[in-house]
């Protein structure tokens, strides 16, 4: 078995994901065909098409005046990036709960190295499983998964069930499942490529797995390497990532609400538990310390102090959260999500954590 068909990556990819942003936060966009960008006198171009609009051929990059035409009765609103970029923020954090090969391609879809994984899980498909429930409880909104042994088979997996779907390809059935998959399919080939390919014949993987890498290369360059490697399953690119720890956190969203003070501050008592294992597992300390409250309504507010010195101990990061869940309404408003950070974490200039040095008293 070769290297990479025993890696398991997991491709995430938002469903319709400004749109579904917006049809969250505004319950009258809600079955409506949404067009996120561009205006309905007919100016700019579509960012985000809903489900909805989609079945009118209406989709992203599509000047807004042919979205009209397809779909009269589109409803248009304005991107709030700085609210997708936020929530994006959000779900990546989940992400990096489960592995540190976290390659993120936009806002809303990344690949996942969990060949190794911080919860010990052999299954990549559980994984998937996890995090796209750990996104829609704490986001409100989903997300495809595919499964694969590359980053190619995880890919084209996460489109299989959209939306709020997930597939897996295993590695012994890949090469039949890709022969029975339409050229225009395959990711990276595109209306151009699919035509000249139709041209020559080639309307499936079956039929592009017929040509020899010469004959593919001398018809599409250098590419033409790449289309011989890909119907048969072979991609060998590193789930990348260029990522400095900033912080270690955990947080929970309750199936409740919760209003009972003492309950919230064993709550946090314990959470604090949590986070002090993860910075003493990494051998890592922070100097501020973070408190995030989210309310009944979805409001969230954060709290932070700063200390001159690194903490990594269960009782001092407890002691400082409850001291700052004071400086918000929580017991005069039912809370729905509680989380703690730290940050400011004592790094080396290469991102990687420093041996802490304890005195010893003598």
């Amino acid at each position: 078995m070769s290297e990479d068909s025993i890696r398991k990556i997991i491709h995430i990819d938002m469903d319709a994901f400004y749109a579904s942003v917006e049809q969250r936060d505004f319950p009258e966009y809600r079955g409506k065909p949404l067009v996120v960008g561009g205006s309905p006198e007919g100016r700019g171009v579509v960012a985000a098409a809903s489900y909805e609009v989609r079945k009118f051929g209406v989709h992203s990059a599509m000047p807004a005046a042919q979205a009209i035409r397809l779909c009269p009765h589109a409803v248009f609103v304005k991107p709030r990036f700085e609210v997708y970029r936020k929530i994006s923020t959000q779900i990546r954090d989940i992400f990096f709960e489960y592995t540190d090969l976290v390659e993120p391609l936009s806002l809303d879809e990344a690949y996942l190295d969990v060949t190794e994984n911080h919860i010990g899980l052999p299954s990549a498909t559980l994984i998937a499983r996890k995090i796209r429930e750990r996104i829609k409880k704490e986001t409100g909104l989903t997300a495809s998964a595919g499964v694969g042994h590359n980053k190619f088979l995880a890919k084209i997996a996460s489109d299989l069930e959209k939306p709020d779907g997930l597939s897996v390809i295993l590695p012994e059935e890949a090469e039949d499942f890709l022969a029975e998959l339409k050229i225009g399919t395959f990711h990276g080939v595109g209306d151009a490529t699919k035509s000249k390919m139709h041209s020559l014949g080639i309307y499936t993987g079956k039929d592009l797995r017929e040509w020899s890498e010469l004959d593919l290369i001398e018809k599409f360059g250098k590419v033409g390497r790449h289309y011989y490697r890909i119907v048969r399953g072979i991609d060998h690119r590193e789930v990348k990532t260029d990522r400095i720890r900033k912080s270690i956190g955990k947080e929970r969203t309750f199936s409740e609400d919760i209003d009972d003070l003492n309950w919230i501050h064993n709550f946090l008592t314990e959470l604090a538990g949590k986070v002090a294992e993860s910075m003493q597992d990494k051998q890592a300390a922070g100097k501020t310390v973070t408190l995030k409250v989210r309310y009944a309504d979805f409001e969230t507010v954060t709290r932070s102090t700063s200390f001159n010195h690194y903490i990594d101990k269960a009782d001092d990061i407890a002691r400082t959260v409850i001291q700052l869940l004071e400086e918000t309404e929580t017991g005069n408003r039912r809370v729905r999500l509680l989380g703690i950070t730290l940050s400011n974490l004592n790094l080396s200039e290469k991102g990687h954590y420093k041996q802490l040095e304890i005195p010893f008293e003598s």
